[in-house]
């Protein structure tokens, strides 16, 4: 069967941080002042909820119960990154802060998880993965466009008007 324990561990390691993401842009999206990144963040926690769904799928540890219920767990305030964000609710920049701490963390994502699926034999569950990498990628620049807009600087729809002038 391979490494079913490395598949298995992976997995539970995804469902907790795609969990803690999800509970990372819902409080970012309750917390912005700015109705575009609020729809940013929101966008961003719908589409994590798709990830933690594709893990759970593959799961077969018990732990976290059926995934309606895990859904409805309080977030873990414990979380490094969740830690962050709070501390940022408190301040005047919150967009720029919470972005700041989500591009930072979409990027350990998309390492940790190339890292993990590397390892990972069954090719579906490798193929989940490869997807989640590809998707985290595209959150990263959604991101990273959103704080371009927040900062004032040229964004990628202002790119095309500059190179054209």
């Amino acid at each position: 069967m391979g490494k079913e324990y490395s598949l298995q561990e992976a997995l539970k390691l995804a469902i907790k941080g795609e969990k803690d993401s999800i509970d990372f842009y819902r409080k970012a999206a309750e917390s912005a002042t700015n109705e575009r990144a609020k729809k940013v963040f929101e966008l961003l926690a719908n589409e994590e909820v798709g990830h933690l769904k594709s893990f759970f799928d593959h799961y077969k540890g018990g732990e976290f119960g059926d995934l309606e219920s895990y859904m409805r767990t309080p977030p873990d305030t414990n979380n490094p990154t969740y830690k962050a964000l709070l501390k940022a609710v408190s301040g005047s920049t919150i967009e720029q802060q919470a972005l700041e701490i989500a591009m930072k963390e979409e990027k350990s994502v998309i390492d940790q998880y190339t890292v993990m699926a590397q390892d990972i034999v069954d090719p579906l569950v490798k193929g989940i993965f490869a997807r989640v990498v590809k998707e985290t990628q595209g959150h990263y620049d959604m991101i990273e466009d959103e704080y371009m807009h927040i900062m004032g600087m040229v964004d990628k729809t202002d790119q095309d008007t500059y190179v054209r002038e």
